[in-house]
């Protein structure tokens, strides 16, 4: 994938060697149970919390962001991840720009990416490596520790900068379901479903921000030929190891698909591939399809 001539993003926070694990969202103790709880459930625990924020957050007040962070400006990291990281926030931000405007008529306003290791503050709690990035509706940030990279080449099989990418604007793809009214409505339809159905929607959420990441990278490809030989592969092969199927099977030794959140490795490769296809917003109506 090419990345290395492209601008630097702006949105960038860069925790890294920091300790932000004091103060605001909700507690360790809270996180840890509604941890526990989710995986006992079945249910990713990162719906748990962004359920449990979405009461908090009418209490503004409960979350303070960091005094070492207040104000702190901008400046685009200088080492080679920082680097890449920022290049393709840069790429999802110029595509979004152009096409959320022209195909549904929305202004795009970026989200922030943070960068951190470890572990860091969020408006849903703390955030930790262990969580895989993860998009916080909160305070509309993306959150990522880049170790995970080194996790998808090592643990699952995944890797490569588009690989990569591809992880980065699934994430982005939240901000954008945010956007566009789809990620507060599904919330809502899961605070009043059973476990079953709000699983069921979990996974239509997911698969959206897939196909969104190919919307971004159809995009991305149109503009500036960012894709090169394999990249489109290695892609699927990162989508085929994360599918819900693969990982409760390699977990377990089972698999149960009333307890799915982000969909199968089929699943989840066929809306990659939709948004590669098409490029339109509009293809990737997970909610239309049965």
């Amino acid at each position: 994938m090419r990345w290395e001539d492209f601008r630097q993003s702006a949105n960038i926070e860069d925790r890294r060697g920091e300790d932000y694990a004091g103060g605001g969202g909700l507690g360790m103790g809270t996180i840890l149970v509604l941890g526990i709880l989710g995986y006992a459930l079945g249910i990713d625990p990162r719906l748990l919390i962004g359920g449990a924020e979405m009461i908090a957050q009418r209490n503004p007040t409960q979350y303070v962001e960091p005094s070492r962070n207040a104000g702190r400006p901008s400046t685009p990291p200088t080492d080679q991840m920082g680097r890449f990281v920022s290049a393709v926030v840069a790429q999802t931000e110029d595509v979004w720009g152009e096409i959320l405007p022209a195909q549904k008529n929305l202004k795009y306003t970026p989200p922030r990416l943070v960068m951190f290791d470890g572990r860091t503050n969020s408006a849903c709690g703390l955030a930790q490596s262990a969580m895989g990035p993860f998009y916080c509706p909160v305070d509309q940030k993306v959150y990522l520790d880049t170790s995970f990279f080194n996790d998808m080449k090592r643990r699952l099989g995944g890797g490569g900068d588009f690989a990569y990418a591809y992880v980065i604007a699934h994430e982005v793809g939240h901000y954008v379901e945010n956007q566009l009214g789809i990620l507060g409505r599904a919330q809502r339809a899961q605070q009043q479903s059973s476990k079953v159905e709000a699983n069921r929607i979990s996974v239509r959420v997911e698969l959206m921000a897939d196909c969104f990441a190919g919307v971004w990278a159809a995009n991305a490809d149109k503009k500036w030929q960012i894709l090169e030989k394999g990249d489109i592969e290695k892609a699927i092969a990162t989508a085929q190891a994360i599918g819900d199927d693969r990982l409760q099977q390699s977990a377990r030794g089972s698999v149960a698909p009333d307890s799915f959140t982000h969909g199968s490795s089929a699943q989840r490769v066929e809306w990659l591939q939709r948004g590669l296809q098409s490029g339109r917003i509009d293809s990737c109506n997970t909610f239309a399809r049965q």
